[in-house]
C-alpha cells in the first residue's frame, strides 16, 4: 500500500501578529512532512505574503489552488500559528470544492512570551476557525491538546492518526467489492443492503458460482498461467499435506476470480466458501482468499460483504492485512480474554506457521477430503485491532464499532486459524455488541490504529460508531449503534 499522502495545507495569519511566526511554522511543518513522507500542497510566499491566508483575495488563491490538486489531496491541515483569519480559512476550503477530512492545530504561547513580538492567540483563534468551519458545515478534526507545538510528539502523533483517517476517508468513499456466490442459506447474519452502502460510495458487483466453476473447467491443466499459480500456491504456504488435484482446482478459480475483479476494478471480494464449493468443486478455498488479503485484497468468508468492508477499513487505516473472524470461545475463566477463530482464510501476516490442511468441522458433512484449502497456524503475541461494520436496515443507517486489544500466547489446543486475544472490558463489549444486534463476524488488524478508523467511519462518513475503551484525550466522536 502506498503510505505517501498528499494534504492541503493552510497558514491562518492575522497581520498585526509577527511575521516570523509563520516563517517557523512553515519550516517547521516542512521538516515534519520530509519525516511523514507527506507532500504538501500549500501557498508560496510569492503567491500571498508568507504564504499564509488572510485576505478574501488570499482565499480565493488557496481555494483555486485545492481546487486544482483537488484529485490529489487526502485531507487539509489547518496550522494556527497566530490568530489566524476564521473567514480567510473557511473560505479557502468552501471554494476548494472538496468534502475531505480536516485536521485544526493551533500553537501554544510561551508563558514568558507574552509581549508583541511573539505573542500568538491562536487558543483562542482556533475557536473562532472552528466556530466558522460548523457555520459553513465544513467537517474537521481537532488535536488532543487545544494548542500544540509543531515539533511537539504529541502533534506527530495526532498528524500521522490524521493521515490514517484520510486513508480510510477517501478508500471507502469510492471502493467497488465483489460478492462470489450467493450468502450460505444458514447465514442470515451476514444479510446486507447495498442500496445503504451504495449510498456511501461503496460498490457491490456479484458474480454466480456457477460462472466461476464453468470458466474455471474451461482452463487446460496445463496452461501456463496455472502451473505459475499452483506454484505461488505452494511456495505461500505448506502445501507439503495438500493433493496435487486439490491444488490445481484452486489455482483455476484463483485465476477465474483474478480476471473478474481486474475487469471490473475490485478491490476487495466476499466469497461463499461453503457449501456449494465443497459438493460441486470439491475444495475449500481459503487459501486463494488468505493470499489475497495478504495482497492487500482482502476477501471475506460466507459473502460477508460487511465484514470485507471492515477488513477494508482497518487495512486502510493500518496500511497492514485484515482478516475476518469468528468471536468464537472464552478462555477458560479470564472475563477479558478470548477465542478468535476461522478454519480459516486468514493472510499470512497473522499465521507465521501458516500450512495446508482441511476444515475438520465442515468436513463431517461435506467430507474432510473436499475441505482441502483450509489453512492452519496461530497468531503470536502483538497488537490487534477489531472492528465491524453492519448495515442497519430498519433504520436506514450504517453502524459499526471498533477497539484495540492484544494477541497473547496463551496455550490453545484445537485446529484452524486461531489466536487468543486479551480486550480490557471484553464483557461490556460483547454487551454492546449483542444488545445492538452486530454480527459475530468481526474485521481484525496486526496495528493499533482504532482511534484513526472510528474517526473516519463516524465524523466523516457518517456512520454511527462505538469505540471501545476510546482514549481519555481523544475528542469525543458521534456514536449511537442502535441504543436499545
Amino acid at each position: 500500500m502506498n503510505t505517501t499522502s498528499t494534504l492541503g495545507v493552510i497558514l491562518g495569519n492575522r497581520d498585526f501578529f509577527p511575521d516570523v511566526l509563520i516563517s517557523e511554522a512553515r519550516r517547521d511543518l516542512k521538516k515534519l512532512f520530509e519525516e511523514l513522507s507527506i507532500e504538501p500542497i500549500w501557498l508560496t510566499p510569492e503567491e500571498s505574503k508568507l504564504g499564509a491566508v488572510e485576505t478574501w483575495q488570499d482565499a480565493q488563491k488557496c481555494g483555486e489552488l485545492f481546487r486544482r490538486n483537488r484529485d490529489r489531496l487526502d485531507g487539509i491541515l489547518v496550522c494556527l500559528p497566530n490568530f489566524g483569519d476564521e473567514k480567510g480559512v473557511a473560505d479557502s476550503i468552501r471554494l476548494a470544492d472538496v468534502r475531505i477530512p480536516v485536521l485544526v492545530q493551533a500553537c501554544p504561547d510561551d508563558i514568558d512570551q507574552f509581549g508583541l513580538d511573539r505573542r500568538r492567540d491562536a487558543f483562542c483563534g482556533k475557536i473562532s476557525v472552528c466556530n466558522n468551519l460548523r457555520q459553513y458545515d465544513i467537517k474537521y478534526t481537532l488535536t488532543r491538546d487545544h494548542t500544540v507545538a509543531i515539533a511537539d510528539a504529541r502533534f506527530r502523533e495526532d498528524l500521522v492518526r490524521f493521515v490514517q483517517t484520510c486513508r480510510v476517508v477517501r478508500g471507502l468513499s469510492r471502493v467497488r467489492l465483489g460478492a462470489v456466490g450467493a450468502r450460505p442459506n444458514a447465514f442470515n447474519t451476514t444479510r446486507f443492503s447495498e442500496k445503504l452502502l451504495e449510498a456511501s460510495g461503496i460498490t457491490v458487483n456479484t458474480i454466480d458460482l456457477s460462472e466461476v466453476f464453468g470458466n474455471a473447467a474451461k482452463i487446460a491443466n496445463n496452461d501456463a498461467r496455472v502451473r505459475q499459480r499452483i506454484e505461488q500456491i505452494r511456495t505461500y504456504a505448506d502445501a507439503s499435506a495438500a493433493p496435487d488435484d486439490s491444488v490445481l482446482r484452486m489455482a483455476k478459480f484463483a485465476l477465474v476470480v483474478d480476471d473478474w475483479m481486474k475487469s471490473l476494478s475490485i478491490s476487495a471480494t466476499a466469497i461463499q466458501c461453503w457449501s456449494s464449493l465443497q459438493k460441486n468443486f470439491g475444495v475449500n478455498v481459503c487459501t486463494i482468499m488468505s493470499m489475497m488479503s495478504e495482497q492487500m485484497l482482502p476477501s471475506a468468508c460466507e459473502v460477508d460483504i460487511a465484514g470485507v468492508v471492515g477488513m477494508y477499513a482497518l487495512q486502510l487505516g493500518s496500511g497492514r492485512p485484515s482478516a475476518l473472524v469468528d468471536w468464537n470461545n472464552n478462555y477458560g475463566g479470564d472475563p477479558d480474554k478470548c477465542v478468535f477463530f476461522h478454519c480459516g482464510n486468514w493472510a499470512k501476516d497473522f499465521l507465521p506457521d501458516i500450512r495446508i490442511g482441511t476444515a475438520p468441522i465442515l468436513g463431517t458433512v461435506l467430507g474432510e477430503e473436499n475441505t482441502v484449502g483450509a489453512l492452519e497456524g496461530r497468531t503470536p503475541a502483538g497488537p490487534v485491532t477489531f472492528g465491524r461494520v453492519s448495515t442497519d436496515d430498519l433504520n436506514g443507517k450504517i453502524v459499526a464499532y471498533v477497539g484495540e486489544g492484544e494477541f497473547t500466547d496463551d496455550p490453545l489446543n484445537t485446529f484452524g486459524a486461531r489466536a487468543v486475544v486479551r480486550v480490557a472490558g471484553l464483557p461490556s463489549l460483547m454487551h454492546t455488541i449483542c444488545q445492538n444486534g452486530f454480527e459475530h463476524h468481526a474485521a481484525m488488524n496486526g496495528s493499533h490504529c482504532a482511534a484513526a478508523v472510528a474517526e473516519g467511519l463516524s465524523r466523516y462518513l457518517g456512520w454511527q460508531t462505538y469505540h471501545h475503551n476510546r482514549p481519555a484525550d481523544l475528542p469525543p466522536i458521534p456514536w449511537d449503534p442502535r441504543k436499545a
